[in-house]
């Protein structure tokens, strides 16, 4: 009875660790994205995401509903296969960070707004995911600074959204 106790609290246990982050390649072999995943409903992390954000000061300037923007699309394009259980992306600036990114270097406003995904794919069902695309560190050394404070922004509340410590 015991060793099916252990082997229960054991599979509880892993259930509810997050998974490393994945930095999936680009071209180049420089990480072009980070992604955070986790088991568990995509409902309750899109709205954990949204809290991580809402929750340092910062307004939501655009909420995106793309697996829905997709399924209403496909048909009038002939497309039948449904990619995502659910997906959607928050779009936000940071007045304290973008002014620091934008004051080092002003081409520095095509890296704003900041935007985080969260997606749940059909052939991953219970599978969440929470990614951002990495700003490419460009400029001078002040403007890479701030597009390093910009990538830890958006991992920070990447992670608190995941319960990642």
């Amino acid at each position: 009875m015991r060793t099916i106790i252990l082997l229960f609290s054991l599979l509880a246990l892993a259930a509810c660790q997050p998974q490393t982050p994945k930095a999936p390649a680009a071209a180049g072999g420089s990480g072009h994205m980070k992604m955070y995943s986790k088991e568990g409903k995509f409902e309750n992390v899109r709205d954990d995401l949204k809290a991580a954000i809402e929750g340092r000061g910062l307004k939501i300037d655009n909420h995106s509903f793309i697996s829905e923007m997709l399924d209403r699309t496909g048909k009038d394009i002939g497309a039948t296969a449904k990619v995502y259980a659910g997906g959607e992306a928050f779009s936000f600036c940071s007045a304290v960070v973008s002014r620091k990114t934008m004051e080092a270097d002003a081409d520095n406003i095509v890296f704003c707004p900041y935007t985080i995904t969260v997606y749940e794919t059909t052939k991953e069902p219970g599978k969440v995911h929470v990614a951002f695309r990495i700003p490419q560190k460009v400029g001078s050394d002040a403007s890479k600074a701030a597009l390093t404070e910009v990538e830890n922004l958006l991992d920070g509340i990447s992670k608190e959204a995941l319960n990642i410590k």
